[in-house]
């Protein structure tokens, strides 16, 4: 039987969740070929502020990787935007010329960001928050400029705003309204909002109109209505968004503020559906993940012929953190003569509770500081719940009443555990009686619980406690490095070293991979545990690295990519200064930069020049592109400052010739300040050390991205022996016990500071790791030197090289 042709338009969330939902109804009924007009697979856009802070990338966010459309036989054309729909004929055309037949379309072409129509609004420096290109914006901008405004006070706009606050810059959000998330908040909760982010170092203009961006090409300030003005180098507009529905209404297909679609998500044309945020619904148009979900479950059914199951609307609830602080919501939280509300205020511990109530049902609630309830108060919402026999007020107390009692125990069947996928208690339960799962992440791999934004995890565990009872094993609650296995990371490094397996295709042949290709996440991972157990005898898999680290450069945006040469300690010359002014003079690279680590970076170099440019530059590698130790920052010490203590260049630039081309889990950044001013930031580093009277104290697991830490004392030391003996011994045991792409600040919080101080206390250990560290030390060489130097490689990198 010939399988029919499905198109998808839109690459988001929304409209892959769809496709995977036709795929559990009938996998062999499609032919599916995938538009998208971003040039990435598949990703979680909830945790794009995470990438806003440089802490994680594109790979850390995906939830299809390349491998997964290969897998599934789908055609995924990214970076080409489908510009037509000729739905006589049944064919779509792209950008590129293309054009693709369909039996079955599915438009899920989401939203746009909505740029308020004022005078300046398209100077430079001006940018929306909705996708990667708008992230690699701001993060581009908070290193050269340092006053942003973000205008808009909902959960967009906060997270920009707490981003770039992160990245260093003085943030001001301006917002019409006055409170804060005024969608999904009351004014109570709105102004503890306002109260504790203001703390964090926010500054708030409410009840303001902006009436002009100003400046000349880059925008220089914003001008209000009232006649005050503010300045600002970067102008971020997170004000709301409209469905994409121009392509739609351009086909002729009924279009009101979305594109009207039934209870099956079908149009008013023929074999042609929408999804997701460009889909109207009943007069409503959703922007949350978990009615989007639903709708790809119904449009799956209806598409694939099945037993039909409407879509009938959602009830909203939004629960997440905004920059530390719990917030929750669900249904209609608005009092009035009709609807009367119970609140209960904890103003010493920053928690507030607040039901709102029609006779006796529950239709709304608003949670501020402790959302533990949320999933309860959801669930009675949902179902209209009769409390009339109830005393009101024990609803807003734990469980709903009776504190020694179990939130899950409390719960019941079709209660929500995880509102992004839907997924109730009961269908976690049936995962774990009939499918064996006894995991959070085997629970994920079942159901999809915990897949989006993670925030449920505490409650599955749960889940799986009630429900095992005595069987439940909390020193077996692991996580799979990926869903091509069961394995964790620690079972995975003991069979490499028990079996002696010494290839990734091997470890997942041998240890049993449900795809034998392996994927984007676990191909790296095994990559390094191999490299990590024998630095000696392994040779490096070019092909299971990413992108950045098989060219051995950060490529960009546009296809070019940015060189950082190793500069020690942040210390240069004349000589190599003069080098790298030839090279950007010769190959035209268009920006050259400081660096937050004190090196220089060449930005726009062209793939087939990155060769010619190591070598004319003559410098080593800065592995700014690696996970690996990146830089050492810094400050010019007892040398030239009046109140540097030690000699902190020298240490640093020792501590950078040691560990230079160290493969570690994640990136380490290190700083050494030579006094307690702290110049050089080294509190909020991997590794920083401050310079004392008599000696030095070295921090650890600081972090400066998306979860801001301070770091840990973990030792004064007199000497700079002991100061890289310790640093060794840390850098080894976190090599060997941390998880592959888990930052130092994790993988402390995880492991706790004083175990991590018992195992570097004893002297014989610390001998043993830093004799593990010199093998793996051992193996480094310039991987520039080295491509410069091969004729083969240079051809199959630079000549033949596919960077997705």
């Amino acid at each position: 039987m010939q399988k029919k042709k499905l198109v998808l338009i839109g690459n988001g969330m929304a409209g892959v969740r769809a496709i995977e939902e036709v795929l559990k109804v009938s996998n062999e009924a499609f032919e599916i070929t995938i538009f998208g007009s971003e040039p990435h697979p598949n990703y979680n856009r909830i945790l794009l502020s995470k990438v806003l802070q440089g802490d994680t990338n594109v790979e850390d966010i995906t939830l299809n990787d390349w491998n997964w459309y290969q897998e599934n036989n789908i055609t995924l054309y990214t970076g080409e935007t489908v510009t037509s729909i000729d739905s006589v004929k049944k064919e779509v055309a792209t950008n590129s010329g293309r054009v693709e037949s369909y039996d079955e379309l599915i438009l899920a072409t989401g939203s746009l960001p909505f740029i308020l129509p004022i005078p300046g609004s398209d100077k430079k420096g001006v940018t929306a928050f909705r996708d990667i290109k708008d992230t690699d914006e701001m993060l581009q901008a908070s290193q050269q400029y340092k006053k942003a405004a973000v205008i808009g006070g909902g959960l967009l706009g906060l997270e920009a705003a707490r981003g770039l606050l992160n990245l260093g810059m003085d943030v001001s959000v301006i917002h019409l309204a006055p409170y804060l998330m005024e969608r999904q908040l009351d004014p109570t909760a709105g102004k503890l909002l306002q109260n504790e982010l203001e703390k964090q170092g926010m500054k708030f203009l409410l009840e303001k109109q902006t009436a002009e961006i100003v400046g000349d090409e880059r925008v220089e300030g914003l001008s209000f209505k009232d006649g005050t003005f503010l300045e600002a180098d970067l102008v971020v507009m997170a004000v709301g968004i409209k469905p994409n529905v121009q392509l739609a209404k351009e086909a002729g297909l009924n279009v009101n503020r979305g594109i009207v679609v039934d209870d099956y998500m079908q149009t008013d044309i023929p074999n042609i559906y929408a999804v997701g945020e460009c889909a109207e619904h009943r007069g409503m148009v959703y922007g949350l993940v978990a009615p989007l979900y639903e709708q790809g479950k119904a449009l799956a059914k209806a598409i694939c012929g099945a037993e039909k199951v409407p879509y009938e609307g959602s009830v909203l609830s939004t629960q997440l953190k905004v920059s530390g602080v719990e917030v929750f919501s669900a249904g209609d939280f608005t009092e009035d003569e009709e609807k009367k509300a119970i609140k209960v205020f904890d103003e010493q511990d920053g928690i507030y509770k607040k039901l709102v109530l029609r006779g006796n049902q529950i239709i709304g609630a608003v949670l501020f500081g402790d959302s533990s309830d949320g999933n309860r108060l959801f669930s009675m919402i949902q179902k209209q719940e009769d409390v009339s026999d109830v005393a009101k007020v024990s609803i807003l107390q734990p469980s709903g009443g009776n504190a020694g009692e179990s939130l899950v125990a409390s719960m019941s069947a079709d209660d929500i555990i995880c509102g992004c996928n839907g997924v109730t208690k009961g269908t976690i339960v049936e995962a774990i009686q009939k499918q064996g799962c006894s995991s959070v992440d085997e629970i994920k791999a079942c159901t999809s619980a915990s897949r989006s934004c993670g925030g449920c995890k505490p409650l599955v565990a749960e889940v799986l406690q009630h429900t095992l009872g005595a069987d439940f094993d909390a020193a077996a609650q692991k996580e799979a490095i990926c869903g091509c296995t069961t394995l964790s990371r620690d079972e995975v490094v003991e069979e490499i070293k028990a079996k002696g397996l010494s290839h990734t295709r091997e470890v997942m042949n041998v240890l049993g991979w449900n795809n034998e290709e392996g994927c984007s996440k676990c191909r790296p991972a095994l990559n390094y545990y191999l490299g990590m157990v024998n630095p000696t005898g392994y040779v490096d898999e070019r092909e299971s690295r990413f992108v950045n680290e098989r060219m051995h450069a950060n490529i960009q945006k546009d296809g070019t990519y940015s060189v950082v040469p190793r500069m020690y300690g942040g210390v240069t010359n004349a000589e190599d200064l003069r080098k790298i002014a030839d090279v950007v003079d010769k190959y035209e690279i268009p920006l050259v930069k400081v660096t937050g680590g004190q090196r220089l970076d060449l930005f726009g170099v062209k793939k087939e020049d990155l060769p010619s440019v190591w070598e004319e530059l003559d410098m080593p590698s800065g592995y700014a592109y690696g996970k690996s130790l990146r830089t050492v920052k810094t400050c010019v010490g007892e040398q030239f400052c009046r109140f540097g203590t030690q000699d902190s260049m020298g240490v640093g630039i020792a501590l950078e010739k040691k560990f230079e081309g160290l493969w570690t889990p994640h990136k380490v950044k290190m700083a050494v300040s030579a006094c307690p001013r702290s110049c050089a930031e080294s509190g909020i580093k991997d590794i920083g050390f401050i310079g004392i009277d008599g000696g030095w104290e070295i921090y650890v697991g600081g972090n400066g991205g998306t979860h801001l830490r301070g770091g840990d004392l973990l030792y004064k030391v007199k000497t700079d022996e002991e100061l890289m003996d310790i640093t060794g011994a840390y850098l080894q045991y976190y090599r060997e016990t941390a998880n592959y792409l888990e930052r130092t600040s994790a993988w402390i919080e995880r492991m706790g500071l004083s175990h991590i101080q018992s195992v570097l206390d004893d002297a014989q250990t610390r001998r043993e790791l830093n004799m593990r560290m010199d093998e793996a030390l051992s193996t480094y060489r310039d991987p520039w030197k080295e491509i410069v130097e091969s004729k083969k490689t240079k051809k199959e990198l630079f000549e033949t090289v596919v960077t997705s």
